[in-house]
């Protein structure tokens, strides 16, 4: 009898320690990810990065039949010149933009003023309330000040993927041998290139939709004259890696220095209607059609991933929060074991399954 009555608190101490177990392993990797962002974020920008060459060098194999080394010379050496001169322009002209952020100031009351008669007083009362009370001379300086970090940081960067790239192929022998039998082994690779293949798809797509936007909004800012227009398609470039938000702040930046550089209306009104449309196309036509299931992320999520990673590593975090979200949701949903979890990130319940190609690897 005293046994009968003890089994049935046996199940709820059971499940009391492993909520106890979670929420601490959960912490210390809160803990871990804030106190260790010198050393991770590097690293994350790393494997994103080496992720993106080896699906550029895949498709170099698959076009021209070029030999590996050769592909992944060619993938290596677009990647990073590419990322040197973003951060490059970010660099210089963040620190032109910095000088002159007193003249903007000064001209932002006469841009409100002029846009009085068109939209009406109150309008321009909120406008004037709210945009003039902004520390813009902050967000340059933070603007400036990540620019500058990343820049630094870039040799560190290119040395992770130097030797990640190196290690490619002896990646998958050494995870065959370290599981022992062959089949474990084989199954686990099976894993990793299904993971590797999600990921290439998900960063190279992804990059190659920006691409256009910015292409595209870099051709309107420069017709228009637009001063710092490099700078505003790179972060374009970048905040469209940033759902729904990132789209609207890479149209109000260089709306706003339309509005004040310009003394008609007319730029900053083609940059709004025009850049905005273009944007809202891509974001619900072209992304969903090519990024397939890839992107099927609850759209709670998508906004408390934000909140987190920029919270945990800054305005570098707000960058990486989607595509890193979508790294581990892909990566749970091919472990049985995660896979519950992956489902309850997903936007319906349903995951993209698609598997590598024969003779892909990692």
């Amino acid at each position: 009898m005293p046994t009968s009555d003890q089994n049935p608190s046996m199940p709820n101490r059971l499940r009391l320690s492993v909520v106890r177990d979670t929420a601490i392993v959960v912490s210390l990797v809160v803990l871990g990810l804030y106190a260790g962002s010198a050393f991770l974020i590097p690293l994350t920008m790393a494997l994103l990065i080496n992720v993106l060459i080896i699906a550029l060098s895949d498709r170099v194999i698959a076009l021209t039949k070029a030999p590996v080394w050769l592909a992944n010379l060619a993938g290596v050496t677009v990647v990073l010149v590419g990322l040197f001169m973003i951060m490059y322009i970010l660099g210089n002209q963040a620190t032109q933009f910095a000088r002159s952020i007193n003249t903007y100031e000064s001209q932002f009351d006469e841009a409100v003023n002029r846009i009085n008669d068109l939209v009406g007083n109150d309008i321009t009362a909120f406008i004037r309330d709210n945009l003039v009370n902004i520390d813009m001379s902050f967000v340059a300086r933070m603007l400036l000040g990540s620019a500058t970090s990343l820049l630094n940081q870039f040799f560190l960067i290119s040395l992770y993927v130097a030797f990640l790239m190196a290690e490619r192929l002896a990646f998958r022998k050494k995870i065959r041998m370290a599981a022992g039998d062959p089949k474990t082994g084989a199954e686990f690779a099976l894993v990793l290139d299904a993971i590797s293949f999600s990921l290439q798809r998900y960063v190279g797509v992804k990059t190659f939709i920006s691409l256009i936007t910015a292409g595209i909004s870099y051709v309107v800012f420069k017709t228009l004259g637009l001063e710092y227009s490099e700078t505003w398609a790179v972060l374009t470039f970048a905040l469209n890696f940033i759902p729904s938000i990132g789209s609207i702040i890479a149209v109000l930046f260089p709306a706003a220095i339309a509005l004040v550089q310009f003394e008609s209306i007319g730029p900053f009104l083609i940059i709004v209607f025009g850049c905005g449309t273009l944007q809202f196309m891509i974001g619900n036509f072209l992304d969903p059609a090519m990024l397939g299931r890839s992107l099927n992320m609850s759209t709670f999520l998508v906004i408390l991933a934000l909140m987190f990673w920029t919270t945990v590593w800054g305005l570098i975090g707000a960058f990486l929060s989607v595509p890193l979200t979508v790294c581990i949701l892909i990566i749970f949903s091919h472990i049985p074991a995660l896979r519950p979890i992956a489902i309850l990130m997903s936007l319906n319940g349903e995951l993209g399954d698609e598997g590598p190609p024969s003779g892909n690897t990692v």
